[in-house]
Formats: structure tokens, C-alpha cells, sequence
């Protein structure tokens, strides 16, 4: 989602152009539900938001696991009480949660604001099995869980990019990514946007009404 350089752009740049209402792009390359967390970057859009704003929560690209911990890494599994002990690369060790933990915990403080959450899952990664999209992470079932935990609206955007992106074909796809297999061009990201936008039109929610005329004209073939 966030704004890249070196020939990269994430999608949350190009949403805006898809909707009647401004979009503020508030994510940041590398992170994770709990790296997001605890440099306080939910604390700072919790104080910022008013009530009646949208606010899409969508991670899970940076939260595997990792030995020495990375800081970014979270807890196996999608219980809100699971914990892990992970040790850094100091020797030191700390306590992390699961995903849900952190995404329910951010979801249920926006609510508190009056803010509408959208738990929105990660998007694919350049990654084929026999001509296709591989099949998402686990991470796309943990934010499944967090929204139906939280009672807020899921929108599974890996699938509506997998959808696009198994429309085109591995050798276009390929081409939304020119430095590795995760981040895409503009042109990739403008992909993703318009999947995203898909997955709005093609659900149960408040923020589909603010799509507006070239939002609408997006191709679309719901899940």
C-alpha cells in the first residue's frame, strides 16, 4: 500500500482516484500488525481519525516468523491470548502476540472513534503454481478472523488480485514487478487499486457508495 521509489508503487496511492471521498495514505514500506503497533502508528491514527472516516487495515506481507526476531515477526496462530518469546539479536527476549491481536485491538479502538474499519487481506506476491496464482498465506484467513471478530467488514483482496492477475496471464503479471517478487510498478499497483475497488462493489458495505464514476467502470466479476 505504501508510496515507493526505485520503479515500485504501492496501490494505496491510486485508490483515491476511484473514489468520491480523499484518501490519506498512511502506510509505511516493511511493516507489520505489530511493528505498525509498537512504533505507534495505530496510537497515531486512532488520535487522528473522526468518526464516520473509513480506515482500511491491510498487513500480513511482514509478519512471518524470523530467528533472531526482527521486530516484525508475530506469534503463530490466530488465538487473541497466544503468545510467543522471541529473542533478538542482542540476546534479549520479548513477549509478541498473533496477528489477530493486534489488528482486533486497532479495529476495536477506531470503532471506539467512531471510525468504519475495513480488515482488508494482503495481496499476492508474484508467486505461480501450474499457471496460477498460488493459494494466500495464512495471513489471509487471520484478517478473515479479525473482522468476523470484530464484527467490521473483510474484503478478501488477495483473491480479487489473483483473480486480475490469473485474468492477464504470469507473463503481463510478471511485468508489475520490477524489483522482486512482492512489490509492483505503478502500472501493477493501478491493478491492485482496481481490485481492491472490485472487492468493494462486489460486497456488503457502507464505503461502496462513495465509488464513484470510474470506480464503477472498473471490469468487474464478483468472487
Amino acid at each position: 500500500m505504501a508510496r515507493n521509489g526505485g520503479g515500485s508503487g504501492g496501490w494505496g496511492q491510486y485508490l483515491g482516484q476511484y473514489l468520491t471521498v480523499p484518501v490519506v495514505n498512511n502506510a509505511v514500506a516493511g511493516r507489520s500488525s505489530r511493528s505498525y503497533t509498537d512504533e505507534g502508528r495505530f496510537t497515531t491514527l486512532i488520535n487522528t481519525v473522526k468518526s464516520g472516516d473509513y480506515v482500511v487495515i491491510e498487513l500480513g506481507h511482514n509478519d512471518g516468523t524470523a530467528n533472531p526476531d526482527n521486530g516484525r515477526q508475530v506469534a503463530v496462530g490466530d488465538g487473541y491470548s497466544t503468545t510467543a518469546t522471541v529473542t533478538k539479536a542482542d540476546g534479549t527476549t520479548v513477549v509478541i502476540h498473533t496477528f489477530p491481536y493486534y489488528i482486533q485491538n486497532a479495529v476495536n479502538s477506531l470503532k471506539t472513534k467512531g471510525a468504519i474499519p475495513i480488515v482488508s487481506s494482503q495481496t499476492p506476491s508474484n508467486i505461480w503454481s501450474s499457471g496460477v496464482i498460488t493459494a494466500g498465506p495464512r495471513f489471509v484467513e487471520y484478517a478473515q478472523t479479525a473482522a468476523s471478530r470484530t464484527s467490521v467488514t473483510y474484503l478478501n483482496h488477495y483473491a480479487y488480485v489473483a483473480q486480475a492477475y490469473n485474468k492477464l496471464g504470469q507473463t503481463t503479471t510478471t511485468t508489475f514487478f520490477p524489483v522482486d517478487h512482492t512489490h509492483t510498478s505503478p502500472a501493477g499497483a493501478n491493478v491492485v487499486a482496481q481490485a481492491f475497488v472490485r472487492g468493494l462493489l462486489c460486497g456488503t458495505n457502507s464505503l461502496k457508495s462513495k465509488v464513484n464514476s470510474a470506480g464503477q467502470a472498473v471490469p468487474n466479476s464478483c468472487m
